[in-house]
């Protein structure tokens, strides 16, 4: 079983090393453990010819980067935030440990299951077509009725990012989006309402501490990510020289499969999919018969007694409570008990400006709670910046 000391450690090396998470798979592999390389670092500069001085250097003080690594944990577990390393066998996601750029370390949050029987990511274009939409909205019907326990990742962006969640959503398949900055946000925050109903049978990924900041290059991170979680990454929409081609160059590197949806040649959002597919760095696809057809995944079915086929999905009142509330509802953490006795102590909805006061809590320490309360369904937030209690 992973210890917190290894953990720790193994989170200090990804605040520390300047260089791809390969070179860290690699220290890793070779000294043995994120905790044999911080008893070692002093000497892995001799240790290990290959090298660099510089990242040798900057290992010396991986001490110094502990104090954040603990706070980070304990607002882990404070917020219902998992978090695990790759050393972990048995929680860290199987097809992601298979790629060699693979983070050291995930903080999920929600009833993820990232090892489920069968995984697609679906990605696109930001500025997607109402076909895209349509596309992503099909395939996921489709998709619960032939085999209901897909989980679809993707990124919560705009476009067919956003598009391919709410279908998930819609037609009762499990979703994740992989985010590119911490668990204590999200981003955009017009997509909040949707990350939140992902939590009680998906959820949300990322390999950032909170409060890291939203920056381009993160983005483009994160794109691994939802390449190596899956067995397949679909292109849903994608202009000629769109984002999503980077993350199709990723699968195929990862030598997972790729499709993409052809269109007409006319159209500017359909020129990335027919790209891919020309130069056969995709398989075109047109329904989710042919993707489960080509993955050689079997439809879960059974016959009904009339002798035809029917497909089922467990919509049982059980099942849906339990869904609904992301399993058992948890408590609210110490930090969180200020902000329900705010409420409790008030007679209707308080806005943001009014719970600092009764908290006495900076802006930049409310926020993260507000948002984990209402991950919970503990709170909701309404418009004008007020929040309303769920009693």
């Amino acid at each position: 079983m992973m210890t917190d000391q290894e953990l720790l450690y193994t989170m200090a090396l990804t605040r520390l090393l300047p260089f791809s998470a390969s070179n860290q798979h690699t220290l890793l592999n070779e000294v043995g453990s994120a905790t044999a390389v911080y008893e070692n670092r002093h000497e892995l500069g001799r240790m290990m010819e290959h090298f660099s001085p510089r990242a040798a250097d900057l290992l010396t003080g991986m001490d110094k980067e502990l104090p954040r690594c603990e706070e980070e944990l304990t607002y882990a577990r404070t917020h219902h935030i998992k978090v695990i390393a790759i050393q972990d066998e048995a929680a860290y996601p199987t097809r992601l440990r298979q790629c060699e750029d693979a983070p050291l370390v995930l903080y999920t949050l929600g009833n993820l299951q990232l090892n489920a029987p069968h995984i697609i990511s679906i990605v696109g274009t930001r500025q997607c077509t109402e076909r895209g939409r349509d596309l992503c909205n099909t395939l996921a019907a489709d998709l619960q009725r032939l085999l209901p326990d897909t989980l679809v990742i993707s990124g919560l962006a705009y476009g067919i990012d956003i598009a391919a969640h709410r279908a998930a959503l819609a037609h009762h398949l499990p979703t994740a989006a992989v985010l590119a900055h911490g668990l204590d946000e999200i981003y955009p925050r017009l997509h909040r309402q949707t990350a939140i109903e992902m939590l009680a049978t998906g959820g949300l990924v990322t390999e950032h501490m909170s409060h890291t900041r939203i920056e381009k290059v993160n983005f483009v991170q994160r794109n691994r990510i939802v390449a190596g979680l899956a067995d397949a990454t679909i292109v849903v929409e994608s202009h000629e020289h769109g984002g999503s081609l980077i993350t199709a160059e990723m699968a195929n590197g990862y030598n997972r499969e790729v499709f993409a949806f052809p269109g007409r040649t006319t159209d500017k959002a359909a020129a990335g999919c027919l790209h891919l597919i020309r130069q056969q760095a995709a398989r075109l696809l047109t329904s989710a018969e042919e993707l489960l057809s080509d993955l050689g995944w079997e439809p879960v079915c059974e016959k009904d007694g009339q002798g035809t086929i029917s497909f089922s999905l467990d919509t049982s009142s059980n099942a849906s409570s339990t869904a609904a509330n992301g399993g058992v509802a948890p408590a609210e953490s110490p930090e969180e008990q200020p902000v329900i006795n705010a409420f409790s102590n008030s007679e209707g909805d308080l806005m943001f400006s009014e719970l600092i006061v009764k908290t006495a809590l900076p802006a930049a320490s409310l926020t993260p709670l507000l948002l984990s309360l209402e991950m919970q369904g503990r709170i909701k937030k309404l418009a004008g910046n007020r929040y309303h209690l769920i009693r």
